[in-house]
């Protein structure tokens, strides 16, 4: 005799909340069985309280808890349980959904299938959860007691890594049993490619180990078969070998670049040790750590260093050399100490690096001939005017090798104060608002070359010295609309050698000595300056502009400073004793010597800024607001009149103009000098005005225009990468084209996985952008009448469909005649890989490189790229 209750079609939440039973071993009398209590609460059969058998302990840890939308039976002859339709069951830790869950008490047996629909299509596939663990399958079935189970058509994601099998046995909570298994990243039902395997034992959370495999791509076997595979799942970041790229060229032959290993140290610090080597007998070697501490700071550091032979050894264009090449970025939490920061920014190494090495491509560095380093940390004394700053720096020009260093510079500064203000703060008039600035810059500096970096030669050369300056201020209102500001400064300056210059009569020549020890020299100035702001409005009653307003800021200031060349010298400079050179024991000096002769000087500066109003195309529109646009944004004129010179008192005359069209899109820079003076029959300026030897006002001996344009088919909300980033920072904004990197040294955009782009079969549109950048410079100094550059920059992107991407970057020199540095990408979105193409076709840096791989930073290895190294002479 059974006895069950068919449920009705749905239950409420209380109901649902009652539906928890414990389910018990199987007793001695099999005739006896635990029932549910609201079965026995509606049933005439009742268990005595006083039976002689006492039940056995339950080995269950928790309550089993279930529901289900349909259908809840419980078969109590066989002690079951059916749930059927969106059936759930939730024991310890482990959580089940399915359309059908059947739950055998005798054998504590749970097993999970799906359910067919009215047109037969199978849904409510078995859903498996243990912890954060997640699987689904068609079916499953799962002993409570053991926590064993089998399971058919698995499908699970470990890390990122799809894994599917036919037949799975689950050994305990960990270990897994795998046959006829698939492994992919991609996510379509017909993965574009997956790597087969016959048998494995899957261990989670930490390593596949798989017999025999092979890649699959499209369904098709290829011949990348594997004796046996090893494949870590491990959380997070792992250790591991990094494969190389492999590649050929003319001169070195054969390579494999950018192969090594990748250590995990913890979870704030990794390092990478890579190598380079060529069958022509070069090699590299490049190590590689980035470090962080949550809140506190973050930061990444590379050394590169290379052997490179060019050519073989006997032949006539054979060399050898060595290169190297430190960065080092460390950037400091604005939440770790808002008193106190530390920072670092270097990139120093030989001055040839860029240009002679074969696997560094970064254009940016190789375009550019100068590369600078700083470090610095700057302290706040709270409670005080002052802070300090500590930094290193490093200036190195990479085409005359010639590096300048300061090891250490220190620099001291005092807030303004205020030491006559008023109660309460109170600043009104010029007394109270005379303001004090102090600072003190101390410098250790080092003038070298690449030859003698870090020899004793560099330390021999060493300059050092401490400049103070304190400058007092203020500023008043003059005849209402005027701001008069006088100032005065004062400097100090303190060396320790000097120079001494005396007569050799056995060489008859000026011997130059220096002499260690300490010494200083004083300057002092004033100046007041006189500034005024006019305003001019000119409205409009028809048409689309309702007004153009012109701000003009004209400024008068003057300037005295008196004469310090009593602080020279004199030395007899040949046997007649009336010879005399005039001579500053400061001429070493890092901060230059005395001012010699008086300054007195009036300068004259103009700035302009034009803006306009332009009423809305819908004239009847009542809240549309005017809108204001930039018609120059600065026209700037300066120039200076010295009263104390005997000659030549004007100073040319300074001009800049700037301006921003077609909605900021164009960017229009002007400068101009302008020399009042004429030039004599050898180029020589001569105190004499241009104008009165028969030419024009002015000279014009230089002038300069850059324009920048950019164009998009829409509005580009994308955040910048690090690449773009990097090349903004150093003034290029990617106009040289990208760095051709290497695939294991791609960032973190690399791992993200493709977003989903829709395309219209028909009107369908084609994003798109483009850059550029055009210079022209000309000189006229000595009537050459020469225009120094004339170049245009441009660089795009073009996206053919949303999976295909084309790119460029070039630009034509009109004065040399030829294209600059040019560079071709394309790029292919292959769904779960993903393929790259840059290529140089032209120049000294002609070179290709061809990428296809795996998206996943996981199944990172499985790829194939190809570069071709530049043909370059090391001298």
């Amino acid at each position: 005799m059974s006895l069950g209750i068919i449920s009705k079609p749905a239950y409420s939440q209380e109901v649902r909340k009652r539906n928890a039973i414990k389910i018990p071993v199987k007793q001695k009398d099999t005739t006896k069985t635990l029932i549910n209590k609201e079965t026995v609460k509606n049933d005439t059969l009742t268990i005595s309280k006083k039976d002689s058998v006492a039940p056995t302990k339950e080995f269950l840890e928790s309550v089993v808890k279930h529901d289900a939308d349909s259908l809840i039976r419980q078969d109590l002859a066989n002690n079951k349980i059916f749930l059927y339709k969106n059936a759930h069951i939730h024991y310890t830790d482990i959580d089940i959904n399915a359309g059908i869950i059947i739950i055998d008490n005798n054998n504590n047996i749970i097993t999970a299938k799906g359910i067919k629909d009215s047109v037969g299509v199978y849904s409510q596939l078995p859903v498996f959860k243990q912890g954060s663990e997640e699987s689904t399958q068609d079916s499953l079935v799962f002993n409570i007691k053991t926590k064993k189970a089998k399971i058919w058509n698995l499908k699970t994601e470990q890390q990122g890594i799809l894994i599917r099998s036919e037949v799975s046995k689950k050994q305990n909570d960990s270990v897994v049993y795998i046959k006829n298994i698939k492994i992919t990243t991609s996510q379509k039902e017909n993965p574009d490619y997956y790597i087969g395997i016959k048998k494995a034992k899957f261990i989670q959370n930490k390593k596949l180990v798989a017999g025999m495999s092979q890649l699959y791509i499209a369904d098709v076997p290829t011949p990348a078969v594997l004796p046996f595979a090893y494949i870590p799942l491990t959380k997070g970041r792992a250790s591991g070998f990094l494969m190389p790229t492999w590649g050929e060229n003319s001169q070195q032959g054969y390579f494999l670049q950018n192969g090594g290993y990748y250590f995990v140290i913890n979870d704030n610090f990794d390092f990478a040790l890579l190598g380079d080597v060529y069958t022509n007998g070069s090699w590299g070697i490049r190590t590689e750590t980035s470090y962080v501490k949550r809140y506190r700071f973050s930061g990444n550091f590379s050394f590169r260093y290379e052997n490179l032979i060019n050519s073989l050894r006997g032949f006539d264009d054979y060399a050898k050399t060595t290169n190297y090449n430190i960065r080092w970025s460390h950037s400091q939490d604005t939440k770790a100490n808002p008193n106190a920061r530390f920072s670092a920014s270097v990139n120093l190494g030989s001055s040839k690096y860029y240009k002679e090495s074969y696997n560094e491509y970064n254009n940016n560095s190789f375009l550019n001939n100068t590369l600078s380093s700083s470090i610095s940390y700057y302290k706040k004394f709270v409670g005080t005017p002052f802070n300090m700053s500590l930094s290193f720096t490093h200036s190195q020009n990479t085409n005359t090798q010639e590096i300048t260093m300061t090891l250490p510079s220190l620099q001291l500064n005092m807030d303004r104060i205020y030491p006559f203000v008023g109660k309460n703060g109170a600043k009104k008039n010029a007394i109270q608002k005379i303001g004090l600035n102090y600072s003190m810059r101390g410098e250790n500096r080092f003038n070298t070359t690449d030859e003698f970096f870090f020899k004793k030669e560099m330390f021999d050369g060493a300059k050092s010295g401490i400049q103070h300056n304190i400058a007092l201020n203020t500023s008043m209102k003059a005849l209402k609309y005027f701001t008069l500001s006088p100032n005065l400064s004062y400097k100090e300056v303190w060396y320790f050698d000097r120079l001494k210059k005396v007569f050799d009569d056995v060489e008859n020549a000026v011997v130059t000595d220096t002499i260690n020890g300490f010494n200083n020299f004083r300057e002092y100035s004033t100046s007041m300056s006189l500034t005024t702001t006019l305003y001019g409005m000119f409205k409009f009653k028809k048409g689309r502009i309702e007004a153009i307003r012109h701000v003009i800021r004209p400024s008068i200031s003057y300037s005295y400073r008196p004469d310090f060349s009593f602080y020279n010298e004199e030395v007899q400079q040949s046997a007649d004793p009336n010879d005399i050179l005039e001579y500053s024991p400061f001429a070493n000096g890092i901060y230059g010597t005395p001012g010699t002769g008086i300054s007195n000087s009036l300068n004259f500066s103009i700035n302009n800024n034009i803006e306009a109003k332009i009423r809305p195309k819908d004239s009847t529109a009542t809240d549309a607001e005017a809108k204001k646009i930039i018609l120059l944004n600065n026209l700037n004129f300066s120039t200076s009149y010295n009263m104390a010179a005997d000659s030549l008192k004007w100073s040319p005359v300074g001009v800049t103009a700037g301006t921003k069209l077609f909605e900021n899109k164009l960017n229009i820079n002007l400068r101009a000098t302008l020399d009042p003076y004429a030039l004599d029959a050898t180029g020589r300026r001569i105190n004499t005005f241009n104008i009165n030897n028969g030419g024009s006002l002015f000279r014009l001996t230089s002038a300069g225009l850059t324009m920048n344009y950019s164009l998009s088919s829409k509005k580009n909300n994308k955040k910048q990468s690090s690449q773009q980033r990097n090349d903004r920072a150093n003034n290029s904004d990617g106009i040289f084209g990208e760095s051709l990197t290497a695939s294991n040294q791609l960032d973190t955009e690399r791992d993200k996985g493709p977003s989903v782009k829709e395309s219209k079969l028909y009107y369908s549109k084609i994003p798109w952008t483009l850059r550029l950048a055009y210079a022209l410079n000309y000189s006229n100094s000595n009537r050459e009448k020469e225009i120094t550059s004339n170049s245009l920059m441009f660089t795009g992107d073009i996206e053919l469909t949303p999976k295909w991407g084309v790119g460029f970057s070039s630009g034509y020199d009109f004065k040399n005649t030829g294209f600059t540095y040019t560079q071709l990408r394309f790029s292919r979105d292959l769904d779960s890989w993903k393929l790259n193409f840059n290529w140089v076709p032209f120049g000294d840096r002609q070179t290709y490189y061809f990428f296809i791989g795996v998206k996943s930073s996981m199944l990172s290895d499985l790829k194939y790229d190809k570069r071709q190294v530049p043909d370059r002479v090391l001298f």
